[in-house]
């Protein structure tokens, strides 16, 4: 292969591994007390994100859920994230500061680490959320396991299916 043949190769080579890295690769959140999370980089453990914002009143149910998720499966190979979809961004519509997201943890006694999705939509897009409040469950492997569990009914007790799942997982 002559020298610019290479040089191409190696060009497109380089930018199809930076496009399949974005797009397919992992998915890091922020925390909100500082530094990263990556959801599908959790080294054998099955994740259990709680996606939502502190804006949408089903909320409150959806973080007792996640709640009553984690003290169920506390000192097991299952970690527990709360994500909130609310935008850091002050001129969205669905702005929310951290201040904010801190005193929605703190009036529905949160107890999991609250990570960020900066824009409010990337996570949504890349597991194919369609609605909040919702459950994303991702095996020891660092795939997505199954459908997301999406919405809430304060009739029906989603941590039933959640927890068949989880279990399946273990």
């Amino acid at each position: 292969m002559n020298m610019m043949k290479r040089i191409n190769f190696a060009l497109i080579s380089g930018i199809f591994a930076l496009f399949s890295a974005s797009a397919f690769g992992q998915t890091a959140l922020t925390k909100l007390d500082g530094g990263t999370v990556d959801l599908q980089g959790q080294d054998g453990k099955v994740v259990v994100a709680a996606i939502g914002a502190s804006w949408l009143p089903l909320s409150g149910k959806h973080a007792e859920y996640a709640n009553k998720l984690a003290k169920k499966y506390a000192g097991k190979n299952v970690v527990f994230y709360y994500v909130v979809t609310d935008s850091t961004n002050a001129k969205s519509k669905n702005y929310a500061s951290d201040e904010a997201v801190r005193k929605f943890a703190a009036a529905n006694k949160l107890s999991l680490v609250i990570l960020r999705d900066p824009d409010g939509h990337s996570i949504m897009r890349k597991f194919r959320v369609d609605q909040v409040p919702s459950f994303l469950i991702i095996d020891r492997s660092g795939n997505q396991s199954g459908e997301v569990f999406g919405g809430i009914d304060p009739e029906f007790d989603i941590t039933v299916p959640i927890s068949k799942k989880i279990d399946s997982l273990l």
